[in-house]
């Protein structure tokens, strides 16, 4: 028996039928109007999507099922940790409850169940230069693995649309039980000469992670418990959220979508942005020639780099106004568990100078730091210093919400996304009436 599914098609048969009802009444109510400079800026904004399993509000940040991230850490199970398990968020997610010890417990084992790596996606992963981005390489495993994919199979052989929800739920539960093997597998063969971990059945999803990466440290369970709950979702419209809704709206598989939404995710203006923070800060210390800079000594080199007209990693966000819990969460941590990292602490001066900053220039929305501002420097300190690694980190958990999401948006039969476009001529002549 499997209690998730069983709840899963529980809780969205029910959200089917009360969605459907609602579009036969309401359908025509107008949710949102649109500005040109909406159209022309990224689409920024705009209400068009439905994404169940997160939202994010400006002032108060991720809420999860409506639950806080302070909120989670009390009340998600933690299991023999001090940090909340991501196994628990997951079954929130996708049905809107909170789990038990015993949920969490089972869907572990689940997990390690699922969790081999089929032996194409490691044959294809030898068969790359160890000099292949670690992003690159994780598209890659996860694309090879579709050959799997139990969504692929039952679409060719006739499924109902009423069952399409069943067979992406297997496939996100497999994927997400061999993303942190697959993930390690390319940690260990970029960055340590293919010399591989076998897993430990006895811990936990995070934990295990963390032991086939090559790190045993207690500290750092609790860690990965932490950074891969905080980061797995961030609402539908962020870039790897939306791709992964829009690839799979065309019925490709689970697979092929979360592939697609890995690769936005590596894109310098959305995941990789972790990487770019610590670089930063490295060559902060590499100009100032210390790693204990006072705050006068910071706020120096923070104006250099607006002065060279490149922005300060780490700071500002889309949609936040204040600072993003996700960063507030992480630096919890670090002074719980951290007892002195100049690192660490030249995130905590920087965050406490670099408002101020921005604030001056008059025209920045949101001064804060956003979740990239703090990770790279807790994942320096236990360590793990190969920044190219970190946004696939940041995929394995980015891939809970997505996959949850899908399987809502598969239950609730959303249709393939087709918005419609316009070039500039018809902005002009049909919208403007300029001649």
């Amino acid at each position: 028996m499997d209690p998730l599914k069983e709840l899963f098609r529980d809780v969205a048969t029910q959200s089917y039928a009360e969605v459907r009802a609602m579009l036969k009444e309401y359908g025509d109510t107008k949710i949102d109007e649109v500005k040109l400079s909406q159209a022309y800026g990224g689409m920024r904004g705009i209400k068009s999507m439905i994404w169940e399993t997160s939202n994010l509000d400006p002032q108060e940040g991720i809420r999860f099922r409506g639950y806080t991230i302070p909120e989670l850490q009390e009340k998600l199970p933690k299991g023999d940790g001090k940090e909340p398990l991501p196994e628990g968020l997951f079954w929130l997610m996708l049905t809107g409850k909170l789990p038990n010890e015993t949920n969490v417990r089972w869907l572990t084992q689940e997990w390690h169940n699922r969790s081999g790596l089929p032996k194409q996606t490691r044959k294809v992963l030898d068969a790359m230069p160890a000099s292949t981005h670690p992003m690159a390489l994780f598209s890659m495993g996860i694309t090879s693995m579709s050959e799997d994919s139990v969504f692929a199979k039952r679409y060719a052989a006739g499924m109902r649309k009423s069952e399409y929800w069943d067979a992406y739920y297997e496939d996100a539960m497999t994927l997400i039980a061999r993303l942190p093997h697959l993930a390690a597998y390319i940690y260990r063969k970029v960055f340590k000469k293919n010399k591989h971990i076998e897993p430990d059945t006895s811990l936990d999803w995070a934990s295990n992670f963390a032991h086939m990466l090559g790190f045993d440290d207690p500290d750092f369970f609790n860690l990965m418990r932490l950074y891969l709950t905080i980061h797995a979702d961030h609402e539908g419209g962020n870039a790897s959220a939306h791709t992964v809704h829009l690839v799979g709206s065309t019925l490709s598989s689970p697979y092929l979508a979360l592939a697609s939404g890995m690769n936005a995710l590596a894109g310098p203006l959305h995941g990789r942005a972790n990487q770019e923070v610590i670089e930063w800060i490295f060559n902060l210390v590499g100009y100032l020639g210390t790693d204990r800079p006072d705050k006068e000594q910071i706020r120096t080199f923070v104006q250099k780099t607006i002065d060279s007209g490149r922005v300060i990693p780490g700071y500002g966000h889309a949609v936040l106004r204040r600072p993003d819990p996700r960063f507030i969460a992480q630096m919890e941590f670090a002074k719980k568990y951290i007892k002195d990292d100049p690192i660490v602490h030249i995130v905590w001066k920087l965050y406490e100078v670099v408002p101020d900053v921005l604030k001056s220039l008059g025209k920045v929305k949101n001064p804060w730091p956003n979740v990239d501002a703090h990770s790279g420097a807790i994942l320096v300190h236990y360590g793990l210093k190969e920044y190219a690694f970190y946004t696939v980190l940041f995929g394995v958990s980015r891939a809970l919400g997505v996959l949850a999401a899908g399987a809502w948006s598969r239950a609730l039969g959303m249709p393939l996304e087709r918005p419609k476009s316009l070039t500039t001529e018809q902005v002009k002549r049909d919208i403007l009436k300029i001649t």
